[in-house]
């Protein structure tokens, strides 16, 4: 299921719009009951104001109606191996769990596969905000 994700994550990457870094990134991510949602970085004048591939995905996930995610992958054009920037790790923590699997890509697949936990050990959670 893992390769599935990844061409999500790879097609999106190709849209990329990355004039200013020509650093394209991919994100894809699969919701419990299946669904796939996908996004690329975005990059506009007023570097680095642009938002991310993972916060692309997000967008289109929650306007999709949500729900818990249970599989992200991510890739880059030019680095094996890319995880989520801080921000996107918060980001995409608010809507999976510590056990969340986060496949990391070259341009042949996944090459390694962590957890949310691993990459956001003491993440925020929302309830410490009530």
């Amino acid at each position: 299921m893992s390769h599935d994700l990844f061409l999500a994550a790879r097609q999106a990457m190709a849209k990329a719009h990355a004039p200013y870094s020509k650093f394209p990134v991919g994100a894809a991510l699969r919701t419990e009951d299946g669904r796939v949602f996908s996004g690329c970085n975005i990059e506009v004048a007023s570097y680095p104001e642009g938002w991310c591939a993972e916060t692309t995905a997000l967008g289109h996930y929650i306007m999709g109606g949500g729900g818990r995610i249970a599989e992200i992958a991510v890739v880059a054009e030019r680095m094996d191996r890319i995880t989520p920037c801080g921000g996107c790790r918060q980001r995409l923590a608010e809507f999976a769990s510590a056990e969340t699997k986060l496949f990391l890509c070259d341009q042949t697949g996944v090459v390694e596969t962590v957890t949310m936990g691993q990459m956001l050990p003491y993440g925020f959670e929302g309830s410490t905000l009530k």
